[in-house]
């Protein structure tokens, strides 16, 4: 499983987790602030772009975002940082 399944799989209360919430951390539990930093810029920019649960992988989010790319200023290095960190093994 990895970042992005977990996302989408995983609801409190029968509502989409809040990313604003969501820590990764190292197997020993220790936090990893740059991949928690890089998850919450991810996800701040698909609630802006792209509509999540009508997402099948990583890559059709980073295509939805890509497709957006022509009208917003994401770099494509910044697009595949975001595809590393949703498919980040959990």
């Amino acid at each position: 499983m990895n970042v992005y399944h977990a996302l989408k799989m995983i609801q409190i209360e029968h509502q989409p987790l809040n990313h604003r919430q969501v820590v990764i951390t190292d197997e020993n539990g220790k936090p990893l602030s740059q991949l928690t930093d890089l998850l919450s810029d991810c996800l701040s920019k698909i609630d802006l772009f792209v509509d999540l649960p009508s997402t099948d992988t990583a890559i059709d989010v980073i295509d939805d975002i890509d497709d957006l790319h022509l009208l917003t200023p994401l770099p494509n290095d910044v697009l595949d940082e975001y595809q590393k960190v949703l498919d980040q093994p959990i």
